[in-house]
């Protein structure tokens, strides 16, 4: 059965919808630079209609994607970050695999081990029989607690995760929080927990992309927009 188009009811072609999505979660843009740059395109369009295409086609991309991504690696990579929302920091817990592939990603009002054990039951959920075979982390003493009652939790004999906590072997996450945050620029601030989500998960999911995590696919900006664009065929994807 043919998939619903996402765009029915939509003003705008598709082409100038994904175009300006993409724009903004691939570049530095506020949405009035989306608005220019399509304007000198001859296409007028407002601010408010940018964003609400942003948080619309940002987790469709992502639930589009998921089937075409490479599979992780088992060696994660986990830290948290913070951005605000609705004036308020708020802690954006991130894990990547070894080639920076991103695992997932989950934004709690606060840094405990609640939030913590929420966020990599979630991701080891996620990519269900490729649980990590190690963890790399800061030397936060949560992540030490909470992944050895995962570790319980699948075998109580048998340490399934190897924790590894030396701050300077997670490196990597760290410069990809840096990578990512650049992508923000000056928006890293959001009005609600709803549209940094949204926004977040497209971000994550064009950097992914962008990178050549997706199979049969080379990290090239030509490639990367005919691989979206196919993504949201009229024929079933």
């Amino acid at each position: 059965m043919p998939r619903k188009s996402p765009f029915k009811h939509h003003r705008f072609p598709r082409e100038i919808i994904l175009c300006a999505v993409r724009w903004y979660l691939r570049y530095p843009l506020s949405y009035q630079d989306v608005v220019d740059l399509l304007e000198e395109r001859g296409t007028i369009v407002d601010r408010s209609t940018v964003y609400s295409w942003v948080q619309k086609f940002g987790p469709e991309l992502t639930k589009r994607a998921e089937k075409h991504l490479r599979r992780a690696s088992v060696d994660w990579h986990v830290d948290e970050t913070y951005i605000r929302v609705g004036g308020k920091w708020r802690y954006l817990w991130r894990a990547v695999d070894a080639n920076e592939q991103m695992i997932d990603f989950r934004l709690t009002a606060r840094r405990d081990a609640k939030a913590a054990k929420a966020f990599l039951n979630k991701a080891i959920e996620r990519v269900r029989l490729h649980r990590p075979v190690t963890i790399v982390t800061d030397k936060a003493p949560t992540y030490r607690r909470v992944i050895r009652e995962i570790n319980r939790r699948y075998d109580p004999h048998f340490d399934s995760i190897r924790h590894i906590d030396k701050k300077l072997r997670n490196n990597l996450i760290e410069s990809d929080h840096a990578a990512m945050k650049r992508i923000l620029g000056y928006r890293q601030s959001f009005r609600s927990l709803r549209s940094a989500k949204a926004t977040l998960s497209g971000l994550e999911t064009i950097r992914t992309i962008k990178r050549g995590h997706v199979h049969h696919r080379q990290p090239r900006v030509t490639v990367e927009i005919a691989f979206i664009e196919g993504l949201f065929d009229p024929a079933p994807a």
